[in-house]
């Protein structure tokens, strides 16, 4: 398949995120690629590319210039998972990253504000019913009480996660279009995180968060076609 016939590319970063896209697509055949498995399969009418990214904004960064070299997609989409702010945001809300800031960014010799403005991006989310745009802090690492704290110092988060961030900018950067969508598994605040410890919950949760993600995919497609 010539990448220019591909309109849709769908990237999915954690294994467990696509462990459940493997389940909602059952049998069909994936391919290797140097970060996990890809394959395709129909939507609304449409032939579209499910890729496994990858944890972590490394992987995230890399992956998301591996399809667009390969693949050309005209538009990329990005579904996965997030932590929230209790108060702030719901369990399950769907979220629209409008702006993407990599905050795990500490310089010693200067001002680290300047290097987050760097690979801070923002992104054209188009008209979407029952998600909410968002500002999403993303950081090789999970959001817990303790690194609450620390940001709340900088900024009131709403939610944050591992990889936006680096699939923001690298997208931007090649001019391609991008929509980050993202389900709250989890709630933390200053005294709890409520996965901390239990990745049996994030695994319950991640398996309702795709699934309502892949079930509202065929508007996220439409959305992007109109806008």
């Amino acid at each position: 398949m010539s990448g220019r016939e591909v309109t849709f590319s769908v990237i999915v970063s954690a294994n467990a995120e696509w462990e459940w896209v493997k389940r909602i697509f059952p049998g069909i055949p994936g391919d290797p690629s140097p970060y996990g498995e890809y394959f395709f399969a129909e939507v609304a009418g449409h032939k579209v590319l499910f890729f496994q990214g990858g944890w972590g904004k490394v992987a995230a960064a890399a992956s998301t210039q591996y399809v667009i070299d390969r693949f050309k997609p005209t538009y990329l989409i990005n579904l996965g998972t997030c932590g929230g702010v209790e108060g702030r945001i719901n369990r399950f809300d769907v979220v629209a990253v409008e702006r993407a800031v990599m905050y795990d960014i500490h310089e010693a010799m200067g001002d680290s504000s300047e290097a987050i403005a760097h690979y801070t991006t923002d992104l054209d989310i188009p008209a979407l019913r029952s998600v909410r745009r968002v500002t999403m802090y993303s950081a090789d690492r999970d959001l817990t009480p303790c690194h609450l704290r620390e940001l709340e110092r900088r900024c009131r988060p709403r939610v944050a996660d591992w990889e936006s961030g680096a699939i923001a900018w690298v997208a931007k950067r090649n001019r391609t279009r991008a929509l980050i969508l993202r389900g709250v598994t989890d709630l933390v605040n200053l005294d709890r995180a409520e996965a901390e410890g239990n990745l049996q919950f994030f695994r319950e949760s991640t398996q309702q968060v795709m699934q309502n993600l892949i079930r509202d995919l065929p508007e996220y497609m439409s959305a992007l076609l109109s806008g």
